[in-house]
């Protein structure tokens, strides 16, 4: 096991304790354990517990969840033609562009003598359909920041990706040793049920980054987005299961947000961000998720 000062990785496996050959080497006040103990994927049905969040500390969360999903959106009309983001398609008129595709209305016109507005074809701008994966850690303690942080993650994150207008696609992951599903992959619900669901969970002991990863991979594959993506949300302290790096690269694109306010092994979660061609982003408390979000995905 891993012991504070000695820099070192060591590995070991259930009952079978192995020679500490190290796998990699990180700062002396970090550093993981790579085991070879696999976790167990669970329902939330199986795990969820009614009280285990006090009632203030759940409205709390619930305030912060609920102001960040209903951010207002932007509305300019340069975010809809050819100086804004997403691929420039030919859509029915929405009162949104004026620039008008006249191949495609005339085509339309010829089959229909008495047009609408909508009618009109015009270029605009639209966001491809996206999926997110969501890996939040439970394990440890989910009181104070930390839970002030995941009620901040899933605001955020819901809002971002409804302003798809049902394009986006995501799903919750809650891991410790263990992990289970709080949200399948689909159409983004309601923030509020989320972080319910979520602050149901009674928080766990040991951290498993490997099956976190592992559960987020199987979740986007049933995802029908083509541009997906992973976000970790925990302080990286691994100390059960095997190397997470290996699974890192798998993913398309995959963001760290790393909890800064208590232990934390920056170290490995700068390896993992990178392995997953994403951002690593290290939020000290909640007021630090928004933005690091809209810099991820935004």
């Amino acid at each position: 096991m891993f012991r504070p000062g000695t820099g070192a990785v060591s590995e070991s496996g259930g009952g079978d304790r192995r020679g500490g050959t190290p796998t990699g080497q990180m700062t002396a006040a970090q550093g993981w354990v790579a085991t070879s103990e696999a976790g167990e994927r669970h329902t939330l049905a199986d795990v969820r517990e009614d009280g285990v969040t006090a009632p203030e500390v759940r409205e709390l969360a619930r305030r912060i969840t609920s102001r960040l999903s209903v951010r207002p959106r932007s509305r300019d009309r340069s975010s809809m033609v050819s100086g804004g983001v997403g691929q420039l398609a030919s859509v029915p008129y929405r009162y949104n562009s004026d620039d008008i595709d006249l191949d495609r209305t005339l085509e339309v016109l010829t089959e229909r003598p008495l047009p609408e507005d909508t009618d009109i074809v015009v270029r605009e701008r639209v966001q491809a359909r996206r999926a997110v994966v969501l890996m939040i850690d439970v394990s440890g303690s989910m009181r104070g920041e930390k839970t002030r942080i995941a009620a901040a993650t899933v605001g955020a994150l819901a809002g971002e990706l409804a302003s798809s207008s049902g394009a986006s696609e995501l799903a919750v992951v809650a891991f410790w040793r263990d992990a289970a599903v709080v949200h399948r992959m689909g159409p983004v619900t309601s923030s509020g049920r989320l972080l319910d669901d979520l602050l149901s969970i009674p928080a766990k002991g040991l951290t498993n980054v490997h099956f976190a990863l592992s559960v987020g991979l199987a979740e986007l594959s049933r995802a029908r987005a083509s541009r997906r993506c992973g976000i970790l949300l925990s302080d990286v302290v691994h100390n059960a299961g095997p190397d997470p790096r290996e699974l890192a690269g798998r993913f398309t694109q995959l963001h760290v947000l790393l909890e800064t306010d208590g232990e934390h092994d920056s170290d490995l979660a700068g390896e993992i961000a990178t392995l997953g061609r994403g951002r690593l982003a290290p939020v000290r408390d909640h007021r630090d998720v928004a933005p690091a979000l809209n810099r991820m995905i935004g």
